[in-house]
């Protein structure tokens, strides 16, 4: 039963994933608001990337960051990452759909070359605070930065500011 909700957030968010990616331009994505902050290009691959982080989640009592091997692709283009996050959330939805639910609520950790980086906790919790909050995080950075390069953003929760305008 967790899974199929799991599963229903996942492809109702990962449809607003999509459309906030397939709004990037090629012209917005080396924008960044500060020096410090990631580009609109670097920011969408981590969302496109979290995809990846599924599998480990979901089949591993341990991530170990530390070995992970962050694959942002060629973020050159904006159809690139789109590519990236097409092939992502497609792996990442099938190990949803396989995972096992009695393994949910064992405990979790993140390490980096066996340092601690979170507390322990149950896998679920991480699933909704590490995997899906985490992306809902980085749309609004996107938007954010978006916005600013005068790109237009979808509406994802009802109708953004300029649909509200419309009279």
């Amino acid at each position: 039963m967790i899974k199929q909700a799991l599963i229903g957030e996942f492809m109702h968010e990962a449809e607003n994933t999509r459309k906030l990616l397939s709004m990037i331009t090629d012209s917005a994505l080396e924008y960044r608001p500060q020096p410090h902050l990631w580009s609109v290009g670097q920011l969408a691959s981590h969302i496109a990337e979290v995809y990846n982080w599924y599998g480990p989640t979901f089949a591993q009592d341990e991530f170990d960051m530390g070995s992970y091997i962050y694959d942002k692709g060629d973020i050159s283009k904006a159809a690139n990452i789109l590519e990236k996050f097409e092939e992502n959330v497609a792996n990442a939805k099938t190990v949803i759909e396989n995972s096992d639910e009695s393994q949910y609520m064992n405990t979790w950790t993140m390490s980096a070359g066996g340092n601690p980086i979170m507390p322990p906790m149950p896998k679920i919790q991480v699933i909704r605070g590490f995997l899906y909050n985490h992306l809902y995080h980085h749309r609004g950075e996107l938007i954010a930065h978006l916005r600013a390069t005068g790109n237009k953003v979808p509406s994802l929760y009802g109708p953004n500011y300029e649909e509200s305008q419309r009279s």
